[in-house]
């Protein structure tokens, strides 16, 4: 039998802050984790400050170990995690599965477990692992094993995050029994951007593979549609709204990807919101999915536990105004969502006690155009 990833087995979903400045440095996120620790960030669940690609000085050190740019990290990413640690949060850091990272620093490939015995050494507590400039898909694969592997035989748990599925899939179907034995998560489509088109690209592509990915999903391996870009610029109130509503109801990881230091006040609110957080922490820990599409209207379902749904109304419209969907409340958890009745409650985009409906009701909903309303039913 092949030895699972003992890293967050047990948890269920990563909330966290992510660098993929081209040129991070050490202050940047010693201020990172002291704006996570002061302004509630830590306190709503985010427990992770990330470093993506470009931390490493261009070659190794004279015993072949990873180093950091010492220009940017003078006092060494061990130092920096002692410091994210003393503030009560975890660092995460980024290599690669190739000779190269996708930035052209050096990857870790035939020193998987060199690398992994570093980062244990420096005290990281999760690894973003990329699949750039791997020569064949069976290197691949083998060098994702192999790091898993390595990261357990470190005997620290170390999050394993993968982009396996995504370099896989221009060529093969990839089979993520396999991919979820070894990986905590695992990223499926491209790098999201500050667009409302790169947004809906991938709620677009998650509902399209919907029948192969959803039900692999669950506590120690999740989907990831990538970061949330809520608090830049390129989104609308209303497509962050959509972005929070649908990472949670898609049970993905939250990683943030913006700067905490200068946030608007409605963007903070939205990343901290406690009920969209509990909807996304859920511990059933199963995968949203579309139920039903009609026009310019998407109806998304997420299973909660204690009998509970999570139901999203999209309004892909992107002109005009605001414009009701109404469906039947039979179409949600298979005719089982509300029987004999059910309270609804909107969470998003704003908390309203919608109060009790009969099995046989309807439910009409307001949708701002790119919007989302994303509502908790919970059986009587």
């Amino acid at each position: 039998s092949t030895p699972g990833p003992k890293s967050g087995c047990h948890v269920l979903r990563f909330l966290s802050w992510w660098c993929c400045l081209p040129v991070p440095s050490e202050q940047l996120f010693v201020e990172m984790a002291d704006v996570m620790a002061a302004e509630g960030w830590r306190d709503a669940g985010y427990e992770f400050v990330c470093i993506d690609d470009c931390w490493m000085a261009p070659t190794r050190d004279e015993h072949g170990r990873l180093q950091a740019d010492p220009k940017r990290f003078p006092s060494g990413i061990r130092k920096l995690a002692d410091y994210v640690h003393s503030r009560g949060l975890k660092l995460g850091i980024y290599s690669d599965v190739g000779n190269k990272t996708c930035a052209g620093f050096p990857g870790s490939y035939n020193h998987y477990d060199l690398d992994a015995q570093t980062f244990a050494s420096w005290g990281v507590d999760l690894l973003k692992f990329d699949g750039c400039n791997s020569d064949t898909l069976e290197l691949l694969a083998e060098g994702y094993r192999r790091m898993s592997l390595a990261l357990n035989n470190t005997g620290r748990s170390i999050v394993y995050s993968c982009e396996w599925p995504f370099y896989l899939r221009p060529v093969q179907q990839p089979n993520y029994t396999e991919i979820k034995q070894y990986c905590n998560h695992w990223r499926n489509f491209f790098d999201v951007y500050d667009s409302w088109s790169s947004i809906k690209s991938i709620l677009d592509w998650t509902a399209l593979h919907q029948d192969s990915i959803v039900k692999i999903a669950g506590p120690g391996g999740w989907n990831d549609p990538d970061m949330l870009v809520i608090g830049n610029f390129g989104l609308s109130w209303d497509q962050a709204v959509t972005q929070m509503a649908m990472w949670a109801v898609m049970a993905a990881p939250l990683f943030m990807s913006n700067d905490l230091r200068h946030i608007s006040p409605e963007a903070k609110w939205l990343l901290q919101n406690k009920e969209v957080i509990a909807i996304n922490q859920d511990p059933l820990g199963k995968q949203g999915y579309q139920i039903t599409k009609d026009k310019n209207f998407e109806l998304w379902e997420r299973p909660l536990s204690g009998r509970a749904y999570a139901v999203a109304v999209l309004n892909q419209q992107e002109i005009g105004g605001p414009q009701n969907f109404t469906f039947p409340l039979t179409f949600l958890g298979n005719g089982l969502a509300c029987n004999p009745a059910c309270a609804v409650q909107q969470v998003l985009p704003a908390s309203r006690d919608w109060g009790v409906y009969s099995w046989v009701s309807s439910l009409s909903v307001e949708v701002n155009p790119t919007g989302t309303v994303l509502l908790k039913v919970g059986a009587l």
